[in-house]
């Protein structure tokens, strides 16, 4: 069963709606679900849907020219051989000037590395026949940094032809809710925690098991594939996956800043800021900066895909033992650790709520920017932190607390809070506290006398 997607299944088909020629770039990272979503746009239409291969030109031709006739004969075994890409293409132009016809390019980096000439007669034939062909080509990759730059970049020969561009993101945490059906309420966020919002990730958990049982079927299973993939997945993106390696299990123990970074992995920092650079393309590191600043010096980075986070945080200390199939004591080593972990998924799905109401026009004060903010506090002479910081105007902002405890959230969160917010001067402010089960009676009394705060439990996020 497909889900989510409504909004690029949308735009997509109301390009598909007016039956002129369409260049939708389609990129995102591996496992996102890219080709499901045009698998599932295309259906009842007609369509020549070709794969790239990490192979040569001559073997990128032959499978080209099966497809194209295949869907011209519908014979795949026999199908002749174009003479070069330049006629095959031009053939499926020509072919979609009185019919509608789609032409999928999938892992398009691999053919146009294969060869080199393939985007420059793109250009020609999309120039030539943009007019009046009904075609509409569909470009697709993995490889963000080659769409980015080969596809959609200014030095590309393709530039300024495509019609549409999709990048295709993980779901957030509830689209990631829409996939199962059994688990409990604080389940779908312990499962979004530990594999997040990229679909092939999430079609490894079963709902029908519990979340220790799932944990233990995946990332405690070396025969598994979550249990490998992480290493796989950097052997298929980047050069030196061992230094990769490094930098992310660096990360995870808790080094930020790339100054600490570079020291624990025994890399320069130029060097150490070229693979981070590296690794946020692919989506599984993110950086930050408090959000009212941009000061270089106060750049952190953090894992961004929650299955890495997972993976990096709880395997690696484990490895010895869940090798030796003690794969009990492995979860208890987690369960001991898991509400910790669980303290920025929160706040992830916080931020996410926000954003959810915001659109909705049901926020406190409709804001343009969200983030985190943390810096120096003259009173106590430390560094301190606020988890949310949504900003509306120069003058109003909202300010946002999240605990993920078991524990009822008291009036001493709050306090907390209101006297951090007093470090960003804001001549409006309201306030968000956010909590896993509920607040206490005197945090529900302070919030009620001040006016301007709301309390939301997390079976109030869900149904929003």
């Amino acid at each position: 069963m497909f889900i989510g997607r409504e909004k690029e299944l949308q735009s997509l088909n109301q390009l598909y709606q007016t039956n002129q020629f369409q260049f939708p770039v389609i990129y995102g990272r591996r496992r996102v679900g890219k080709t499901a979503l045009i698998n599932e746009f295309v259906k009842g239409k007609d369509t020549i849907f070709f794969t790239g291969l990490e192979t040569n030109a001559k073997q990128n031709l032959e499978n080209f020219s099966k497809c194209v006739f295949t869907y011209t004969s519908g014979n795949f075994t026999s199908a002749p051989v174009f003479q070069n890409f330049q006629e095959a293409l031009e053939y499926v132009f020509v072919l979609s000037l009185n019919k509608r016809i789609i032409l999928v390019i999938d892992e398009y980096p691999y053919v146009a590395k294969s060869y080199k000439g393939f985007a420059s007669i793109l250009q020609v034939l999309i120039d030539k026949y943009k007019d009046t062909s009904k075609l509409f080509l569909i470009l697709c990759g993995s490889s963000m940094s080659f769409m980015e730059e080969q596809v959609l970049g200014y030095k590309s020969p393709l530039y300024g032809r495509r019609t549409a561009q999709f990048k295709i993101q993980p779901f957030d945490f509830f689209e990631c809710c829409k996939c199962f059906r059994n688990f409990s309420k604080q389940d779908l966020a312990l499962i979004y925690g530990i594999v997040g919002g990229t679909p092939h990730y999430i079609l490894q958990m079963n709902d029908n098991l519990s979340v220790e049982e799932n944990i233990k079927n995946t990332f405690l299973n070396p025969n598994s594939y979550i249990f490998e993939e992480p290493n796989n997945l950097l052997k298929q993106e980047v050069r030196e996956p061992a230094v990769y390696n490094a930098i992310i299990s660096a990360i995870a123990s808790g080094y930020s800043k790339l100054s600490d970074i570079a020291n624990k992995v025994g890399e320069e920092t130029g060097a150490c800021s070229a693979y981070l650079k590296n690794l946020i393309s692919l989506g599984i590191i993110k950086k930050e900066t408090p959000i009212t600043e941009n000061s270089p010096r106060k750049t952190i980075y953090s894992i961004a895909d929650n299955m890495f986070r997972f993976w990096y945080r709880f395997v690696p200390s484990n490895m010895s033992i869940i090798q030796y199939g003690m794969t009990d004591l492995a979860y208890r080593n987690i369960t001991e650790n898991l509400s910790t972990f669980m303290g920025p998924i929160f706040e992830e799905i916080c931020k996410q709520y926000l954003w959810r109401i915001n659109r909705k026009g049901k926020a406190t004060v409709t804001f343009t920017e969200l983030g985190r903010w943390w810096g120096g506090d003259p009173e106590t002479k430390s560094e301190t932190e606020i988890d949310i910081l949504a900003i509306a105007d120069k003058n109003s902002a909202i300010f946002g607390e999240c605990k993920w405890t078991n524990e009822n959230v008291d009036s001493s969160v709050l306090e907390t809070l209101l006297k951090r917010s007093r470090l960003i001067p804001f001549d409006k402010k309201y306030y968000y506290l956010f909590a896993k089960n509920g607040f206490t009676s005197g945090c529900k009394d302070k919030a009620k006398d001040m006016g301007n705060v709301q309390l939301i439990t997390y079976e109030e996020i869900l149904s929003e």
